[in-house]
């Protein structure tokens, strides 16, 4: 399929048996199966992109490695757990063991999150610009920033009817066919309604502003603020700050895989003040510094989303 990424761990072959004094290679035990899918250009304003994690077919791997490690996000994420079971890992610890759900919404974040699957786990994911998902339900972002809850009842029945469906079908390339028709004809009729934010990130902040501005006959300061929270659910200056990051991320992406990444240099591509806040931002947003997070990134398979990201 277009648009796709698909990225698995390292693994260490198995030992190899001795057949009459000739040793023979065993294959490599499969890795965890991540996969990075563009939406069909009609949604790309709508959708980010679709998401899966797939452990079901490779080795068990040791607790540490169950964990699932996502940043502060500006998106929206409609998450269905296929095979297997997640439960709440953080921000506190008295969570972990919490189940979930096999059918979560997550709005948009300003922390880092954690979850952990104590088994193999087949997970879907989609993520939304959440002023598309507020332009197609109604729904206040705002009121669901920072919240993980179950579909049901913040979805009508149509939606609550795709989660079943998703949940039902055979394979993850079904999944994504049911996910853009149920979405393509309702994007179609939303976007006459009005001039909705482009599909890039970069775009998506740029334009949300002069949309907000731009909507109504009250285009004061406060009231603008006000419509990109119920959009957005997050301010405008925070959607920038995150907007920055993810770019710096991705500029730098090579050289912070390799370890040889100049961080000075990173931060003043980025238009931060200076090398320290560029960690700050970094920080607040994954929960490591750059260093830590390139490190991470490369060694760590709690870390596969920031690796399949970039």
């Amino acid at each position: 399929m277009a648009g796709t990424n698909t990225t698995g761990t390292n693994t260490t072959a198995r030992a190899a048996p001795k057949i009459a004094g000739t040793i023979v290679a065993m294959p490599a035990a499969p890795s965890p199966l991540t996969r990075l899918i563009a939406p069909r250009t009609a949604l790309a304003s709508c959708v980010r992109a679709f998401l899966v994690r797939d452990t079901t077919h490779c080795a068990p791997l040791p607790p540490a490695q169950r964990l699932n490690r996502f940043p502060a996000t500006p998106m929206c994420c409609l998450l269905w757990t296929v095979a297997g079971d997640v439960e709440a890992a953080a921000p506190a610890p008295d969570l972990l063991h919490v189940r979930m759900p096999p059918a979560l919404f997550s709005g948009p974040r300003g922390y880092p999150l954690v979850s952990y699957n104590p088994g193999p786990v087949h997970s879907f994911m989609v993520m939304l610009y959440p002023a598309a998902l507020h332009a197609l339900t109604g729904i206040d972002m705002a009121a669901l920033f920072d919240q993980v809850r179950p579909l049901a009842p913040l979805f009508d029945a149509d939606w609550l009817a795709l989660s079943d469906a998703v949940l039902a079908a055979p394979d993850d390339d079904a999944r994504i066919a049911l996910v853009e028709a149920f979405l393509a004809p309702r994007w179609a009729l939303a976007r006459k309604g009005g001039d909705h934010p482009a599909g890039a990130i970069q775009d998506w902040v740029r334009r949300l502003g002069v949309q907000a501005a731009s909507t109504g006959l009250a285009s004061g300061a406060r009231n603008i603020e006000r419509r990109i929270k119920a959009w957005a659910g997050q301010p405008m200056r925070t959607l920038r700050r995150m907007r920055r990051a993810e770019q710096s991320f991705l500029d730098a992406r090579e050289s912070m895989l390799q370890g040889n990444a100049s961080w000075t240099d990173i931060a003043a591509e980025g238009g931060y003040a200076d090398q320290a806040h560029l960690c700050r931002e970094v920080r607040a947003i994954t929960g490591l510094s750059p260093t830590e997070l390139a490190r991470a990134s490369r060694e760590d398979e709690s870390y596969w989303v920031y690796r399949i990201w970039a």
